[in-house]
C-alpha cells in the first residue's frame, strides 16, 4: 500500500512519468509528445524539472521517478449494482440492468474486463434487488460480493457507505454503464467525475468549473453543458474526507433519500474533484428500452424474457413493434408500465416479489373478468392466475375520480350498485372486522396495546358487529378497495367512460363496505355521504338503511386504523392516514350504536305490547269449540 499522502508531482510530470512506465524502451521527447498529447515545449521543460529530481535518466523512468509515481496508483474499483433500476422496466422486473447483454455481452461483465485490463484486479460489486444474478461474478473473475439490505429505503449513498473503509484510490462505477473505449488507467492523478457534453438543452446534471477544471457547483438542467455521466475516481484525499463526511450524515433521516453525489455537492468545498471529459458516444448510460435498442438494434431480438413473451403471445404482434416504454407505477404489490404497440397504447403489470402470499390470483382474476363482463372495467384484457401478470388498455390522460364532482360520485356508486346486484358469487370472501381482528392480533405481537380508549372502541365494534349481522345482509361482490386512486376519468369527451381498476382484494362482502371504504378513505363530508347512499340505493335511505351503512363506515375505519397501529409498530410512518381512519370510526360509531340499540328497544317494546295485546285477545274471547255434530 502506497502512503496516505502523494509525492508533490505536477500533472504534466505526472502524465511524462506515466507514459514512461508504460514504455518498453527508452522514449524521445517528441514520442512523449505524442503519447501526452503535452506541447512540445511543455514535455521539453517536463523532461528536464523531471531528470533533475532523478524521476528520469537516460530517457527512461528511474526507481525514484516508480516510487514518485507509487501514490498514484489505483487500488480498487467498486461496482454499485443495488439498485431497482425503475427507469428501465419492463426487463428490469426479472433482472437487473446490470446483467442484461448488450452487444453479446453483459455490461456488468465488459466493466469488470475493462477493469482487469487496466490492472485493476481489486474489484467489489454492491448487490441488492435481485441480488442472485450477480453471484456467478465472484467464481468468475474474483470479485467480492457486498450485499446491500437496503437498496430499496436509500439511495446509493447506502452502497457507499458498506464499503466506506475500502475508499482510497478507487474507482466508482455503476454497473449499467457501457464503455466503448476503455476508460479505466492503473494511475490516476486526482479525483474526477467523468462528463460529456450536451448540445441544446439537457435534462441532466451540468457541471460548473473553476481553475484547474476543479467542479464549483451543479445545477439539474441546462443548455449547451458539460454533465455528470459514467464512472467518478476517487483520491485518497477526496475518500478520507468523503468518509468522515458521510459518518456524520449517514444516519440522519434527509439523508436517505439522497445520492452519494448530493452528500458530495453539499460539500463541495472541502472536497476537490475535477471533471474529466469524454467524447460524445464514448460512455453509455440506457434509461429506457427505447435507449438500449437505438444502441444495439438487436436487443429485444437476443433477449430472452418472459414478459415479452407474454405480450407478443397476448397481442399478436412482433417484439420489434413494441415500444415507448416507461414505468407507472412502483409498489410492494405490483410493479406496472407502459408500452405501446402501433397505435395502441398498453399497461403491462408484474406482480411483486412474495405477492402470491398476500393476493388471491384466481380470486382477481375471477372479479376482473366479471368487471369487464359488466362494462364496470374496460380496460382488462387478459393475465395469468398462476405467474400474477396482466396486461390492460392504457388511458391517456385519465384522472382520478373527483369526489367533489356530484355527477362523478353518483356514477361510481351506480357501478357499485351494478357490481352488487350482479347475482354473482366470487370465491374470496373479505369482512372489515374479521381483518381487523388479524391486524390486531399481529399488533399484540409488539407488546400490550396501550392506546388510551383502544379497548372500549374495540368493545363498541364488537356489538355494532353483532347488530349488523341481525341486519340479515346476504354478501354480494365487491370491490373492497373502493376509493378515488383506482377509478380512472377518462378525458375522451366522447366516451365519457369511468373504469374501476386494481381488483386485487375483490370478494364476496357486505354490500355495504364499498361505501365504508368510500367514505372513509375520500374523506367525504356528511353531506356527500348521505348523497353517495342516496344514489346508490336509488332513494332516500330508510333509518334501518342508513345505520347499516353507515356501520360499514365505522368497520373500514376501525380496520384500516388498526393496520396502521401495526405499521406504526414496525416503523413505518402512515402519516396523516392513521388519524384519517381513527377519526371515520371515533365520530360515527357512537351514532350508528345509538341507532340501533334505540331500534332493538323499540323492536323490543314493540314485541311485548304485541304479547300483551295476544294475552288480552286470549283472555277476551272464551273457547268457542263448537258441539254442532
Amino acid at each position: 500500500m502506497s502512503s496516505s499522502s502523494p509525492t508533490t508531482l505536477s500533472q504534466l510530470q505526472f502524465e511524462v512519468l506515466r507514459a514512461l512506465l508504460h514504455a518498453d524502451k527508452p522514449l524521445t521527447q517528441r514520442e512523449l509528445h505524442q503519447l501526452t498529447d503535452i506541447s512540445l515545449g511543455s514535455v521539453n521543460s517536463t523532461v528536464r524539472q523531471c531528470e533533475a529530481a532523478g524521476y528520469i535518466s537516460e530517457r527512461a523512468l528511474t526507481e525514484a521517478g516508480r516510487q514518485a509515481l507509487a501514490p498514484y496508483k489505483v487500488d480498487n474499483a467498486i461496482i454499485m449494482a443495488a439498485g431497482l433500476s425503475q427507469r428501465f422496466a419492463p426487463i428490469s422486473y426479472e433482472r437487473p440492468k446490470g446483467t442484461l447483454r448488450v452487444r453479446g455481452q453483459a455490461l456488468i461483465d465488459r466493466q469488470i474486463e475493462q477493469l482487469r485490463e487496466a490492472g485493476i484486479n481489486d474489484i467489489t460489486v454492491v448487490v441488492g434487488y435481485k441480488k442472485e444474478h450477480f453471484f456467478y461474478l465472484a467464481a468468475k473473475y474474483g470479485v467480492k460480493i457486498v450485499v446491500n439490505s437496503d437498496y430499496a429505503t436509500r439511495n446509493n449513498n447506502g452502497s457507499l457507505w458498506l464499503v466506506r473503509e475500502q475508499l482510497a484510490n478507487t474507482y466508482i462505477c455503476s454497473s449499467d454503464d457501457y464503455f466503448t473505449v476503455n476508460p479505466f488507467e492503473d494511475y490516476v492523478y486526482q479525483a474526477y467525475y467523468s462528463a460529456q457534453y450536451a448540445q441544446g438543452p439537457t435534462a441532466e446534471w451540468c457541471i460548473t468549473t473553476g481553475a484547474g477544471g476543479r467542479i464549483t457547483g451543479v445545477s439539474v438542467g441546462g443548455a449547451n453543458a458539460w454533465y455528470m455521466l459514467g464512472h467518478v475516481y476517487f483520491d485518497r484525499a477526496f475518500s478520507a474526507t468523503f468518509r468522515r463526511i458521510l459518518e456524520s450524515v449517514y444516519h440522519l433521516p434527509e439523508t436517505a433519500p439522497k445520492l452519494w453525489e448530493s452528500i458530495y455537492l453539499d460539500h463541495i468545498r472541502e472536497l476537490n474533484m475535477v471533471m474529466r471529459p469524454y467524447p460524445e458516444g464514448v460512455i453509455n448510460e440506457f434509461d429506457s428500452v427505447d435507449e438500449i435498442r437505438s444502441f444495439d438494434p438487436m436487443f429485444l431480438e437476443n433477449l430472452d424474457s418472459d414478459i415479452f413473451t407474454n405480450i407478443t403471445s397476448t397481442l399478436g404482434c412482433q417484439v420489434d413493434e413494441i415500444t415507448d416504454f416507461y414505468p407507472l407505477k412502483q409498489g410492494i404489490t405490483n410493479l406496472s408500465c407502459h408500452f405501446r404497440v402501433g397505435d395502441q397504447e398498453y399497461v403491462y403489470r408484474h406482480p411483486g416479489a412474495g405477492t402470491d402470499k398476500i393476493v388471491d390470483r384466481a380470486a382477481e382474476f375471477e372479479a376482473l373478468n366479471l368487471a369487464r363482463d359488466l362494462g364496470i372495467d374496460h380496460t382488462f384484457i387478459t393475465g395469468d392466475t398462476v405467474k400474477g401478470w396482466k396486461i390492460s388498455r392504457f388511458i391517456p390522460d385519465a384522472a382520478n375520480l373527483d369526489v367533489n364532482d356530484p355527477a362523478q360520485l353518483t356514477r361510481a356508486m351506480d357501478m357499485a350498485r351494478t357490481l352488487h346486484s350482479s347475482d354473482m358469487r366470487l370465491s374470496r370472501h373479505f369482512d372489515f372486522v374479521t381483518e381487523g381482528l388479524k391486524y390486531e392480533a399481529i399488533l399484540r405481537q409488539f407488546g400490550p396495546i396501550d392506546v388510551p380508549d383502544y379497548q372500549v372502541m374495540r368493545d363498541k365494534i364488537m356489538r355494532l358487529k353483532r347488530f349488523t349481522e341481525a341486519d340479515g345482509y346476504q354478501l354480494v361482490p365487491s370491490h373492497n378497495d373502493f376509493f378515488p386512486l383506482n377509478f380512472l376519468v377518462s378525458n375522451d369527451a366522447s366516451n365519457n367512460e369511468i373504469d374501476l381498476i386494481d381488483w386485487e382484494y375483490a370478494g364476496m362482502s357486505d354490500p355495504a363496505a364499498d361505501f365504508g371504504t368510500m367514505v372513509v378513505c375520500a374523506s367525504l363530508s356528511r353531506a356527500q355521504s348521505d348523497a353517495a347512499l342516496a344514489a346508490y340505493l336509488e332513494a332516500e335511505p330508510t333509518a334501518a338503511q342508513q345505520r347499516h351503512f353507515y356501520a360499514y363506515v365505522v368497520f373500514a375505519g376501525w380496520c384500516w386504523y388498526v393496520w396502521s397501529l401495526v405499521k406504526e409498530a414496525e416503523g413505518d410512518d402512515v402519516g396523516q392516514w392513521l388519524y384519517i381512519y381513527y377519526q371515520a370510526a371515533s365520530d360515527n360509531i357512537d351514532w350508528v350504536l345509538a341507532a340501533y340499540e334505540q331500534a332493538a328497544s323499540q323492536d323490543a317494546a314493540s314485541a311485548q305490547d304485541a304479547q300483551s295485546e295476544a294475552a288480552s285477545d286470549a283472555v277476551a274471547t272464551p273457547d268457542q269449540t263448537s258441539t254442532n255434530h
